[in-house]
């Protein structure tokens, strides 16, 4: 009988051997799931199988126990208080923003990092004070190898210098595209392209007193909550993809009840609001493909598609290996803003849309509410009010503009639009806002909307990062997953009260009786879901009511028990 074990000792099973995991691997497996990375993330970016990360997480406090009660390790990893608390603090920061730069595809050199360290340093001892500095600190070619070896830099891009736009590529690729297109036969309502952007989506001008005050109070600041969005469209403009938005927390407290589910956005979460992977693999296969496949179909097409996508960190190499019918295209490093279609024009329409929605929701709340203020409107704007202006404005986002944006990608599917709507360029929503914060009291210049359009692009500061790991910590403690709503006799009751109030004062106005009808069953019309549900609760509520009269009604007496010796 064979043994069931080869031996190890010869060459040819040297490739067999069992991978020994340092103690130091073991503690940073659990440093980064205690961190929120799932199981898989931190396999990736360890070179571990997901079975070994999740047997070193269930083996977490044997783990701990044996790292406190080891002798002093080599490693800077495990024995953190040999360095100061802001060199510590100032590495995290450090990370988060190495990460934001890798997301934005922003290469980095040493002397780049190097310089933001110190800048990051000299800010976390003016936060913390001068005896968190425990001396001085240089940022030495010593300490970068130190840092990247505890932050496991293999996934950050380094570069002599910070790479430009590649004119060159940028125009050489739109050829080799479009032979890939015709050997397809793919039509502009198959070919499709999407982006992310990041959004800052409580921020406001800085001239404004609202700004200058949030600058000058301690604590929290609403202006740098962050959030990711993905967008999308085809070619030819009739798909618009429902946008994934990538939040910090999973359950925030102003979605009380709400099913995300049922959101006009795709919800993800993880801690840094970043489109990882996982976040980008689950949309591919479970809202991107079904939503072109329904598509397609509906126009009579074949399911057949061609994505168009950059480099960015969070999109996975192997996608068109996910499914048959979905061919992926990537294109050239650094062309990005030269020919992706979704920045030329689209997510910088949609930012301007979505502050003009943002100003309009913010009069509009005002003028109904004479005592509300603006920094009262301000202090209660939250992510479910932030949901519904990112839906309208992508909404408003005309087809021209999307069609429009291919003009330098594939200019073969680009049309006048002769008869359309023309869309609403940047400069022309400015001014709107402009006209718009006058009437909030704001007095705002275009240059102000510009610089905050511009703002959401930015690397991010050495302010900018301490604020975001503040709502990095307050979001942890986010409110655990709510009940969700219902629809009650007594809410749906009192909504149908209120309509027929409101109606009542447009016919008692209106003196064209024709028009107010018409109007009064379109109306009608849009509520019918609510009236049937309103008639079907009722009507159980009536059945329930009479059976419980029924079983608990009082019973007929017995007869009377005769006397003794009585004969009836």
């Amino acid at each position: 009988m064979a043994p069931k074990r080869q031996s190890t000792s010869s060459d040819d099973s040297s490739s067999k051997k069992r991978k020994v995991i340092t103690m130091e691997v073991k503690y940073d497996v659990i440093k980064r799931s205690e961190k929120g990375e799932t199981n898989t993330e931190i396999g990736r970016s360890l070179g571990l199988s997901r079975t070994t990360v999740v047997t070193i997480v269930k083996d977490k406090e044997r783990i701990l126990k044996h790292v406190k009660d080891a002798a002093p390790m080599k490693s800077t990893v495990i024995n953190e208080k040999q360095r100061s608390q802001s060199i510590v603090e100032m590495e995290k920061l450090l990370m988060i923003w190495l990460e934001d730069q890798n997301q934005r595809r922003v290469p980095v050199s040493l002397s780049v990092i190097q310089e933001k360290a110190r800048a990051l340093h000299e800010a976390v001892v003016k936060k913390f004070g001068e005896g968190s500095a425990g001396g001085e600190f240089s940022a030495s070619r010593g300490w970068f190898n130190r840092f990247k070896a505890r932050a496991n830099l293999h996934n950050v891009k380094l570069q002599g210098e910070a790479a430009s736009a590649d004119s060159e590529a940028a125009e050489s690729f739109p050829g080799g595209l479009a032979e890939i297109i015709k050997d397809g036969g793919y039509t502009a309502d198959q070919v499709f392209n999407v982006d992310e952007t990041g959004l800052f989506w409580k921020r406001i001008p800085n001239r404004t007193y609202l700004s200058k005050e949030e600058k000058s109070a301690p604590g929290h600041k609403a202006g740098k909550e962050r959030l990711t969005l993905l967008f999308g469209s085809n070619a030819s403009g009739d798909l618009k993809l429902k946008p994934l938005l990538v939040y910090l927390a999973e359950n925030p407290r102003a979605f009380k009840g709400i099913f995300k589910s049922q959101l006009p956005v795709i919800w993800k979460s993880n801690k840094k609001a970043w489109v990882t992977l996982m976040v980008f693999e689950d949309w591919f296969n479970d809202h991107f493909v079904p939503a072109v496949e329904r598509y397609l179909t509906s126009k009579g097409l074949p399911f057949k598609a061609l994505l168009v996508l950059d480099n960015a960190p969070g999109h996975p190499s192997n996608l068109s290996d996910m499914h048959p019918n979905v061919k992926v295209v990537y294109l050239p490093p650094n062309t990005t803003s030269l020919i992706q279609p979704m920045d030329q024009g689209v997510i910088a329409n949609f930012k301007a849309y979505y502050l003009r929605r943002t100003i309009r929701f913010a009069l509009r709340a005002i003028e109904a509410n004479k005592e509300l203020t603006l920094k009262q409107f301000w202090k209660g704007y939250n992510i479910a009010d932030a949901v519904k202006n990112i839906a309208s404005a992508w909404d408003e986002v005309k087809t021209t503009t999307l069609n429009g944006a291919w003009r330098k990608l594939c200019p073969q599917f680009v049309h006048s639009f002769e008869g359309f709507d023309q869309a609403e360029d940047v400069e022309t929503v400015t001014r709107k806002i402009v006209g718009l914060s006058k009437r909030l009291k704001l007095d705002l210049e275009p240059d102000d909307v510009t610089e905050l359009l511009a703002s959401h692009g930015e690397e991010l500061s050495a302010e900018d990062l301490l604020e975001l790991e503040q709502q990095m910590i307050e979001e942890e403690e986010a409110a655990p997953e709510p009940k969700p709503r219902s629809l009650t006799v007594k809410g749906l009751s009192e909504g149908f009260t209120h309509l027929e109030r409101a109606l009542a004062s447009f016919e008692a106005e209106d003196p064209n009786v024709a028009r107010f009808d018409k109007i009064k069953r379109g109306i009608m019309d849009l509520v019918t879901f609510y009236k049937e549900t309103l008639k079907e609760k009722q009507t159980k509520r009536s059945v329930q009511s009479r059976l419980d009269t029924f079983f608990h009604k009082s019973p007929v007496p017995p007869p009377p028990t005769p006397s003794p010796g009585k004969e009836f």
